[in-house]
């Protein structure tokens, strides 16, 4: 089995933190920085996203035996587990399956019930920029623009453009996801009695007041807290308050 790319930071206790749907380890360096001054923080790049390996089979068993993979490979033990939206649903997913392998849980936006497939927009976009490569980054959101109107939303996206000798070139395996979004959306049977924090955006409908009674079923020492003025990517809109809580749940200062 190919091992999933990594950026490793700091020393101490592991801390892995695994990335949304169409997100990549990148996108938490600035948060990683501030957690590896108390841990050995693991920013993980997950199959067919980032500088993993692409695979035709993507759902949340093929990612959780990457991760026990990637876990074996560097000999971790007793592990935090920290995710963000698809990479929450993995995390719990994770811990379900590993209880005994995680010490503490952080899901971030992100509840175990099913949601509605709203990426079809997005992914025929990068499906246009995978099979016509883009001339440059401009031209890139020029025609993004086309499917996604929100510039904050092709700011993100557009991060998963790199240039090789032919051009640039995405680094998700669009294809892909494109036909496995599906997988990404289930609801999924996690059960997890270690200490567990879910974050919510205050500002985002991923976790409804009406979640949480299924959350604290599957998640018996759950603790739900909110991040104010915070939508979906709730540690990039908030990153003050989202640290803070994540601090206080850990442990550190």
């Amino acid at each position: 089995m190919s091992l999933l790319h990594s950026q490793i930071l700091g020393t101490g206790k592991p801390l892995l933190v695994l990335h949304g749907f169409l997100g990549m380890s990148d996108n938490w360096r600035t948060m990683g920085k501030q957690w590896a001054n108390h841990f050995e923080v693991h920013l993980i790049d997950l199959r067919n996203h980032g500088r993993s390996f692409h695979s035709d089979a993507f759902s949340y068993a093929d990612m959780a035996a990457d991760l026990a993979s990637y876990c074996d490979h560097h000999q971790l033990q007793q592990v935090i587990v920290l995710g963000h939206s698809m990479g929450g649903k993995l995390a719990m997913y994770y811990a379900t399956s590993n209880p005994e392998k995680i010490e503490k849980l952080i899901v971030a936006d992100i509840a175990p019930k099913a949601y509605p497939t709203n990426h079809d927009h997005i992914l025929e976009g990068m499906m246009d920029l995978h099979t016509h490569a883009p001339e440059s980054l401009s031209d890139a959101d020029q025609r993004l623009s086309q499917f996604v109107n929100d510039q904050g939303k092709r700011l993100f996206l557009l991060k998963n453009l790199y240039r090789t000798p032919g051009g640039l070139a995405l680094r998700i395996n669009a294809p892909v996801l494109q036909v496995q979004v599906r997988q990404v959306m289930m609801a999924s049977d996690a059960n997890y009695h270690g200490p567990t924090l879910f974050l919510a955006g205050e500002r985002s409908d991923y976790i409804m007041p009406e979640d949480h009674r299924q959350i604290n079923q599957s998640f018996p020492q759950a603790i739900i807290k909110t991040i104010s003025k915070s939508g979906h990517w709730i540690h990039a809109e908030n990153p003050v308050a989202f640290a803070a809580e994540v601090a206080d749940f850990l442990g550190i200062g």
